[in-house]
């Protein structure tokens, strides 16, 4: 048998089991002939390109790098009901006439490019923002349902969904209990995101492909006619692919997917409806976002019952007290859930929740565990606490709100505001993980802040544990919480954990205030001035600054040598002048970044839309303050066009 022959048997026989899932050879067969090749690739010291034995995983990568995708991705515009869908479909057909439709499965991965040059795998890249993603060409490489050689010859770009089957994700958690994964969606990102191929491979990932980009010489002129062209070129296609002519074809269409949606070996968001003809998509066009021949239908997040076995009230850096659920295990959307959170014991009285009783379960957004009220009668009541469950200081009742005064004493209070302090929107001290915050309050003593400062090296050693690797770490501490004195004004009021004061209030707390001792002495009148302060945001400030303890930390950092004022940056740049606000999700930049990026080129960034400010960046899911800029008439672009600004 030929070297060629080899190959193109082993992909054969790979793509009768990782795609069609109908293996006619035994793996102990498929191994032999595997370990042939192995060796005769040694001996000959060639490799073909599409070899079996290039999908093992190279070298770990240093970091990604950008890729410019060759034709924009699109997202998708989104309904959630049967009524937004057939004004969507109404719309449709009031353009077109008569249309047909097809309606696939919307999986719940991660979006991958992929690149092929005259029949041969020329690299992977992530959506990114939709015009530049991350090259990930050698992760992919190793996911064996994505082919190394497909028979078109000219430049194409393929768009499939990374996901991680529901069997193999239980299958790797029980070989690997060290080091389990929580859910399906997370595991198939992280391992195409992770910067050793090794692992992506080891995970077992699938690839659905389902929409082309950019292509030269693809003469296909519908979505039927690309699924067979994905298909014959050996790639798995959607489970689910059905025509439709019209609205009621759909909503049966998607009514029969939802309710085998819980026997699919892997997750699902929704449902995506497309119109078939290329032709009739020209006609529609695109949005700004979207383009309007196609729609995702999002269905309701998965909702289960299980029973709440008891609740536990967490303590946070402002004393607040928050209700966590504890709950039987219980398996929803690919995750097993334990806990959620509850708002606050007037949510708890709303819901009817009680001990030992079953609850109504669901992931928010598909994400975030949810509780949503009692599914039975009976059980045990839930008391109020009275006491601060960590130092048994008595609780004060601030509307539906229960906080622990005992600001200098609550373990809970001291070890949250410290690692607040520390995180790298603050003060950004690098090498303090929450444990070792813990053993520094716990083993050093240290009650505030301003107690860091007073750390050694000889201090810090005993808490970590010393190998090659780590002996520095100690050493590398102290350096960061000395470099933390630089820190800019705005990181320092947003580190002081101010109640309801994200980052971006920070920044326009100092704009506005220019120093600590400033904003010490502001007044509810003045706070409330500025933009995205209200009454009650402003009445925290003042307190938090009256609370003694908070002033004798300050002057402590104060005496330290950290008294930092605002400083107009006066580069210029290509928002030199310009009052910016963003809003709504950012795919390349969280806003932290975005912001820096802004103010690095002459920006000023703005908690809210006013007549003052010069422009908005709007990202994924933008809401309010992107309507009211049109209302305002103020500029608005998108991300893509904020990419383009920033080159």
């Amino acid at each position: 048998m030929t070297m060629e022959e080899m190959v193109a048997q082993l992909n054969q026989w790979a793509y009768e089991y990782y795609v069609l899932d109908n293996p006619s050879v035994t793996d102990a067969r498929y191994d032999a002939l595997y370990d042939r090749l192995v060796l005769l690739e040694k001996q000959t010291g060639v490799v073909l390109p599409d070899s079996p034995t290039r999908r093992v995983g190279g070298e770990p990568l240093k970091s990604f790098v950008q890729h410019d995708h060759l034709k924009r991705l699109y997202s998708l515009d989104k309904v959630q009901s049967f009524g937004e869908l057939r004004e969507w479909v109404d719309k449709v057909e009031k353009e077109l006439g008569k249309t047909e439709f097809t309606v696939e499965l919307k999986y719940d991965g991660l979006t991958i490019n992929v690149t092929y040059r005259d029949g041969q795998f020329a690299g992977a890249a992530t959506r990114g923002n939709g015009v530049t993603g991350e090259d990930v060409t050698e992760q992919v490489k190793t996911i064996r349902s994505v082919p190394l050689t497909i028979p078109f010859k000219g430049v194409c770009e393929l768009q499939g969904e990374g996901i991680m089957r529901l069997s193999v994700l239980d299958r790797y958690n029980r070989t690997h209990k060290g080091d389990a994964l929580k859910n399906a969606r997370n595991a198939a990102a992280g391992a195409i995101r992770n910067l050793d191929p090794k692992v992506t491979a080891e995970r077992n990932l699938d690839v659905v492909f389902y929409s082309n980009g950019y292509e030269e010489g693809l003469t296909v002129a519908s979505q039927t006619e690309l699924v067979a062209f994905l298909q014959n070129c050996g790639m798995r296609t959607n489970y689910v692919f059905e025509k439709a002519y019209c609205y009621d074809d759909i909503k049966a269409i998607i009514e029969k997917i939802g309710a085998a949606r819980s026997s699919y070996d892997f997750l699902i968001d929704g449902v995506v409806v497309k119109v078939n003809d290329f032709a009739k998509r020209e006609e529609l066009g695109y949005t700004d976002k979207f383009p309007k021949w196609a729609v995702a239908y999002k269905f309701d997040a998965e909702q289960v019952t299980t029973e709440l076995l008891d609740v536990d009230w967490q303590v946070g850096r402002t004393g607040k007290l928050t209700p966590i659920a504890k709950l039987a295990p219980v398996e929803l959307c690919g995750a097993t859930i334990r806990r959620a959170t509850l708002n606050n014991f007037g949510d708890i009285t709303r819901k009817r929740l009680k001990k030992r009783a079953l609850v109504f379960i669901r992931r928010s957004n598909d994400v975030i565990p949810e509780v949503l009220g009692a599914a039975e009668d009976g059980g045990e009541e839930i008391v109020k606490p009275v006491l601060c469950p960590a130092c048994g200081a008595p609780l004060q009742e601030v509307g539906a709100l229960l906080y622990c005064v005992n600001a200098e004493h609550c373990r809970p209070q001291i070890v949250s505001r410290i690692v607040h302090y520390c995180s790298k929107n603050a003060c950004d001290i690098e090498g303090l993980s929450d444990k070792t915050v813990e053993l520094m309050v716990d083993e050093l003593n240290v009650r505030s802040v301003a107690d860091l400062y007073s750390l050694t090296e000889a201090d810090l050693t005993p808490l970590f544990v010393l190998g090659d690797k780590e002996s520095k770490k100690a050493q590398n501490v102290v350096i960061a919480i000395e470099k933390s004195k630089k820190v800019s004004l705005a990181q320092f009021i947003f580190a002081l954990g101010l109640d309801n004061v994200g980052t971006v209030t920070a920044r326009d707390l100092a704009a506005r205030f220019g120093s600590v001792d400033a904003l010490r002495q502001a007044t509810v009148d003045q706070l409330t001035a500025v933009n995205g302060v209200g009454e009650v945001v402003a009445q925290g400030i003042v307190q938090f600054f009256a609370e003694p303890q908070n002033a004798d930390i300050i002057d402590r950092l104060k005496d330290i040598g950290i008294d930092p004022v605002y400083r107009i940056k006066q580069s210029a740049g290509i928002f030199s002048g310009k009052k910016v606000v963003l809003t709504g999700s950012l795919a390349n930049y969280t806003r932290a970044q975005a912001s820096k990026l802004i103010e690095e080129r002459g920006g000023e960034i703005s908690s809210s839309v006013s007549r003052s400010v010069n422009l908005v960046i709007a990202g994924e899911d933008a809401g309010s303050k992107l309507e009211k800029a049109r209302a305002l008439g103020v500029e608005i672009i998108d991300e893509e066009q904020f990419v383009e600004l920033l080159k």
